[in-house]
């Protein structure tokens, strides 16, 4: 996912207000190139930088980062080595791994995702493009910023907005429809009442935080999703989805993969929208049918979550089922709105149990909801409404 990484210029922040920043990589070129575009950021500042992971988990008690951008492949400790070592000497440290856009760097990536990691950025090819890598920089600034201050945030006990199970109905406005925004934190998410439907199909959309989010949540699943097709748009490059595949599919018992452009819609199956495209739902002659498309990218995302939720409003209406999980940004609100709109039910996931509370925070805000849960709550209720439950 690519994201804005201008910082706003009216005020400096101080030294102690900025977010501080360790990078931890075995190229000098590289931790020179990354070091000069956090130091460009006026809320950003580099406070250590190492060749391996050794000296990082080292020095972290003493620089005390906010956030460690840490390399995989380094001498003497390598990334996936120095990860818990990181996490247990600096508790509440944000890291966030640098791999390669190949498939063991998917792999390794994924796998420090479930050692703690809090995101990862795919390093862009060799030759030279890190210098004008200017997507990989926007990203890897934009996660920095997010997560720095998630963790400053949560370090210094500010309670969640999204803390607290809430499910419909509360208090609805005329349609329950607002527009995609996050909601303050003293402002009431406003829901929706459940459909009356039994669903038909779960379409689940997530970015950062997303395959730990999606792991749990398939992993309480199950086999209770036997009886619907799922759909899954998680923000991620090509390889990088394929593998994630992988790991729902074991998670869930159930066979999962890449949707493939015309593949039947199959019961009991799981979708996952290839990386680089987006993925969508159409009907054919025999029944819906996956759709890939190559369109320009939705909210500087593709695949995005926004394309597949609504074409799953289009096609399943008010048997439609959507999940908004962590995430950075606000995709996928337009398209649970659409959901809702439709007749469907759609549930965010909750700030406390979110890496980042944008993308589902953006769907609670925009009135689309009728629950917002905590990750371990998530797949409870969906196998209650999936059994013919309303609320």
């Amino acid at each position: 996912m690519t994201v804005a990484s201008t910082a706003p210029r009216n005020q400096v922040p101080t030294t102690d207000e900025r977010i501080r920043v360790m990078v931890v990589d075995d190229s000098l070129v590289i931790r020179g190139v990354i070091s000069s575009w956090i130091t460009a950021e006026p809320d950003l500042v580099v406070v250590a930088s190492h060749r391996n992971g050794r000296n990082a988990a080292d020095d972290v008690a003493r620089s005390l980062p906010d956030v460690v951008i840490l390399d995989i492949e380094m001498p003497e400790m390598d990334g996936l080595t120095a990860l818990p070592l990181l996490l247990e000497r600096k508790p509440g440290t944000a890291v966030i791994v640098a791999s390669t856009l190949t498939r063991r760097g998917a792999e390794v990536s994924l796998r420090a995702l479930t050692l703690g990691a809090a995101d990862y950025v795919p390093k862009p090819g060799t030759g030279g493009g890190l210098l004008t890598a200017a997507d990989f920089r926007s990203d890897l600034i934009g996660k920095v910023r997010e997560l720095g201050r998630r963790s400053r945030r949560r370090r210094a006990g500010a309670p969640p907005a999204g803390g607290a199970e809430r499910s419909a109905p509360l208090h609805p406005a005329p349609g329950g429809r607002r527009s995609p925004a996050r909601p303050e934190r003293d402002e009431a998410v406003v829901l929706r009442a459940f459909s009356a439907m039994t669903p038909r199909a779960l379409a689940i959309g997530a970015s950062t935080g997303g395959p730990q989010a999606l792991a749990r949540l398939f992993t309480d699943l199950g086999p209770l999703i036997g009886r619907v097709p799922v759909f899954v748009a998680q923000h991620m490059p090509v390889t990088f989805t394929a593998i994630l595949a992988e790991h729902i599919g074991r998670a869930a018992g159930r066979p999962a993969a890449e949707g493939s452009d015309g593949e039947p819609v199959e019961a009991g199956r799981i979708y996952v929208a290839p990386g680089g495209r987006h993925m969508l739902v159409e009907r054919g002659p025999h029944g819906p049918v996956v759709r890939l498309s190559d369109a320009p990218p939705v909210n500087f995302c593709r695949p995005a979550v926004d394309p597949l939720f609504e074409a799953v409003a289009a096609i399943y209406g008010p048997a439609a089922l959507a999940t908004v999980l962590t995430g950075m940004g606000s995709d996928g609100a337009r398209g649970a709105l659409a959901v809702a709109d439709a007749g469907g039910s759609v549930i965010a996931q909750d700030e406390a149990s979110s890496v980042v509370w944008g993308m589902p925070g953006a769907a609670a805000g925009a009135g689309a909801c009728a629950a917002v849960l905590p990750i371990g709550g998530i797949g409870r209720r969906i196998g209650a409404l999936l059994g013919g439950a309303r609320q």
